[in-house]
């Protein structure tokens, strides 16, 4: 997570979980010293797609006037989610200028969430964002419906947030020897944003010989950087419902892990253990592709 030259971005929707991306953001941004951008996106397509339902099977007379009645109400209701999302990003800014970023930058952009992030990806160093939007902010059994897209397009790594703000004091790496597990130790060891916490390196394994290897190549990278403590942790069974039960019963405040490492077809027929995480996870996860 190269922040300390790449902007901390914080999408923001006005849903309830947006002070805690603004909360986090803002956190991150202060201890590597790495500019915050606020970006609220708003995607007309689906407003088009609705005119064209409703007039696709009217008659030939009425298709014309109903058409610019429709694309009249279109527009108006473009001006006021244009204006919602202004006011969204003027409260999201001054919500992070309080807590205690000087010079937010906020940016209101057109179009696809997933297409803005992709056209803005090499100037991410992390991104930050809720586990649910607006539309199922009151569904605790659902993942945002664009936020899979999300993860599994980009290659910066992601905050999810699926909580209100606190202090990160203890942190988990949910660590397999993976690429993505091996990104995530140098980034831990290597980042300001880690000094002073207390790391739980823990590792699910059936063969306790490779998580005993795993676990002390590992740990000897965190600790030759410093500022880190660190408790290396072997556990068994499945490896979901062992971390959540590792992470509750030890107060871990952020979750650090690989994110979709199998094939799209093996998530398909056995569900994605990225998703059974973040489901059943109550702490923020930092995923890492």
């Amino acid at each position: 997570m190269n922040t300390n030259t790449n902007i901390v971005l914080a999408c923001i929707d006005g849903s309830s979980l947006t002070e805690a991306v603004c909360d986090y953001a803002a956190w991150i941004a202060q201890r590597v010293d790495a500019p915050l951008k606020l970006l609220h996106t708003i995607d007309h397509h689906q407003e088009t797609a609705a005119i064209a339902d409703l007039s696709g099977n009217i008659g030939l007379d009425t298709q014309e006037h109903l058409l610019e009645e429709l694309t009249a109400v279109e527009q108006q209701v473009s001006k006021l989610r244009l204006q919602q999302g202004k006011q969204v990003l003027q409260a999201a800014k001054v919500r992070v200028i309080q807590a205690g970023i000087a010079k937010p930058i906020t940016n209101q952009r057109h179009g696809s969430l997933v297409e803005s992030l992709i056209e803005l990806e090499d100037d991410i160093g992390v991104l930050i964002i809720g586990m649910r939007g607006k539309v199922h902010e009151n569904q605790p059994d659902k993942i945002g419906a664009k936020l899979e897209s999300i993860i599994r397009s980009l290659h910066t790594p992601i905050l999810v947030v699926n909580e209100a703000f606190k202090t990160p004091q203890r942190i988990m790496i949910a660590y397999d020897g993976s690429p993505a597990a091996e990104k995530a130790i140098d980034m831990v060891a290597n980042s300001p944003l880690y000094k002073g916490l207390s790391c739980h390196l823990v590792c699910v394994s059936k063969d306790e010989g490779t998580a005993d290897y795993l676990l002390a190549v590992a740990t000897n990278k965190l600790l030759a950087a410093g500022g880190i403590e660190v408790f290396p942790i072997k556990l068994k069974g499945k490896a979901d419902q062992a971390l959540c039960e590792y992470q509750a019963n030890h107060n871990i405040d952020l979750t650090i892990m690989g994110a979709f490492t199998h094939t799209r077809i093996h998530d398909l027929l056995l569900g994605s253990f990225t998703a059974r995480m973040l489901l059943n996870t109550h702490k923020p996860l930092l995923l890492w592709r």
